[in-house]
C-alpha cells in the first residue's frame, strides 16, 4: 500500500507539473467574419467555429495537459482548412464552395468529427441545422441570365501529358455511351458522365456495387449557358476527369485511379500528392456505392444510347434534363436531387425518347 501510494503521489505531482506546459493556442484578430445571415451564422457558430474560425471558445477540460496539446494540433489543422475568422481571404466563389464542402461533410457525417462530438455534445448537427444551411445556399445560387457568347468546345488533342500520378489521358472517351448527367448548381456547371464497355455491361446486368475491374468512367464538366427562361445548356468546356477502377493497383486510392485534365488545351490538373489527396477525401464517404456518385440513367428496355451525344438542357421550369444526340433523337428525363452530392441534380425518370426527322 505505501508502494502504490508513493506512485499515486508521483503520479500526481507529474500531472500537476505537466500542467505548467501548454501548448500556444490563442484567438488570433478576426479579420473579417463569414457574411451571412444570422441564422445560418447560429448554425456555423454551435457546429464549427470552436475549430474553424479565431473564436474558440475552450471548455475546462479542453484546457488539461495532455488534451490541450491535441486540441490545438486539431484546430491548428482545421483553420488551416477553413476559417471563417478570415473570410476576407476568399473570393466570392470559393466562399460559396467551402459553405457547400461544408454540408456535404455534414451530410456524410464527416464533420464534426465523431472524437469531438464525445465531449462535445452541443456541437452536434441535426436536421433542421442542415436544413437551415441547405436553404441558404440553393436561395443565394438561382440561375441567372447569361450571355451566349462563343463556347470553347472539347476538341481531341494529341500528346496529351500524363496525369501527376502516371495515368494517361483516354482518347475517345467522347464516344462512350452517356451513363448519366447532372446539373450542378453550387457551381454553375453541367457534367456528362460516359462510361466504358465494361460500365455499361456492369450497368445493363445490375453489377455496379462493385463495379467490376476495367470499368473506367469519363465526367466532362461544361460552363452552363442560361437564357432569359432560365433554361440552361452547355457552355464552354471546363475539363474531364477520370475514375478507373483497378482494386489491385489503385488499392491505396479507394481501388480508383484518378485523373483530371483542365481546359481546351487539356492541362493535367494535379501537381504533388495533394491531388490524389483531394480525389480520396471526397470520394471516401461513399463506401457503400463503391465510393461512387455515379447514379447510371434509366433507359428504355432494349434501347441504349450509343450514339454521339451532342447537347444537354435542363428546364428549370418543367425540372427536366435532355440530352440530344447525334442520330437527331432527343431523351427527356424528369429532375431530382442527387442524393449523393448537394448542390447537384441528376436525372430520375425517363418521360420520353423522341426521333426528329429531318
Amino acid at each position: 500500500m505505501k508502494k502504490f501510494l508513493t506512485i499515486l503521489v508521483v503520479l500526481i505531482t507529474l500531472f500537476g507539473l505537466a500542467q505548467f506546459i501548454r501548448p500556444d493556442l490563442s484567438n488570433p484578430p478576426v479579420t473579417m467574419d463569414v457574411l451571412v445571415p444570422d441564422s445560418v451564422k447560429a448554425v456555423l457558430k454551435k457546429g464549427c467555429y470552436d475549430c474553424h474560425s479565431n473564436q474558440t471558445d475552450l471548455k475546462w477540460f479542453d484546457k488539461i495537459t495532455p488534451a490541450n496539446f491535441l486540441v490545438a494540433n486539431h484546430i491548428a489543422d482545421a483553420r488551416r482548412v477553413l476559417n471563417f475568422s478570415h473570410w476576407d481571404s476568399l473570393n466570392a466563389s470559393a466562399q460559396k464552395s467551402m459553405l457547400f464542402w461544408g454540408v456535404h461533410d455534414i451530410r456524410n457525417k464527416e464533420m464534426p468529427l465523431d472524437s469531438y462530438l464525445t465531449l462535445h455534445r452541443s456541437a452536434r448537427m441535426n436536421e433542421h441545422d442542415l436544413s437551415v444551411l441547405q436553404n441558404y445556399l440553393t436561395a443565394i445560387t438561382l440561375p441567372s441570365p447569361t450571355p451566349f457568347t462563343a463556347i470553347d468546345v472539347y476538341k481531341p488533342l494529341d500528346n496529351v501529358k500524363p496525369e501527376w500520378n502516371g495515368i494517361h489521358f483516354i482518347q475517345g472517351f467522347e464516344n462512350w455511351e452517356v451513363v448519366g448527367i447532372t446539373e450542378r448548381f453550387d457551381n454553375a456547371s453541367l457534367r456528362v458522365i460516359y462510361g466504358n464497355d465494361v460500365a455499361v455491361q456492369a450497368i445493363h446486368e445490375n453489377k455496379i456495387n462493385p463495379w467490376p475491374d476495367g470499368t473506367v468512367f469519363a465526367k466532362a464538366a461544361y460552363k452552363q449557358q442560361v437564357d432569359s427562361s432560365d433554361d440552361i445548356t452547355l457552355g464552354s468546356f471546363i475539363q474531364v476527369e477520370f475514375m478507373i477502377k483497378d482494386s489491385k493497383q489503385y488499392a491505396s486510392t479507394l481501388g480508383w485511379g484518378f485523373g483530371r485534365w483542365r481546359g481546351t488545351d487539356l492541362k493535367p490538373y494535379g501537381t504533388n500528392a495533394f491531388f490524389t489527396e483531394e480525389c480520396v477525401t471526397c470520394h471516401r464517404p461513399l463506401k457503400n456505392s463503391d465510393y461512387t456518385f455515379t447514379l447510371p440513367l434509366k433507359h428504355p428496355d432494349g434501347a441504349p444510347f450509343t450514339t454521339k451525344l451532342i447537347g444537354e438542357s435542363v428546364s428549370t421550369k418543367n425540372r427536366t434534363m435532355s440530352i440530344t444526340f447525334a442520330d437527331s433523337s432527343v431523351a427527356s428525363w424528369s429532375q431530382r436531387a442527387d442524393p449523393r452530392w448537394f448542390g447537384g441534380r441528376i436525372a430520375d425518370s425517363l418521360i420520353s425518347v423522341v426521333s426528329i426527322k429531318k
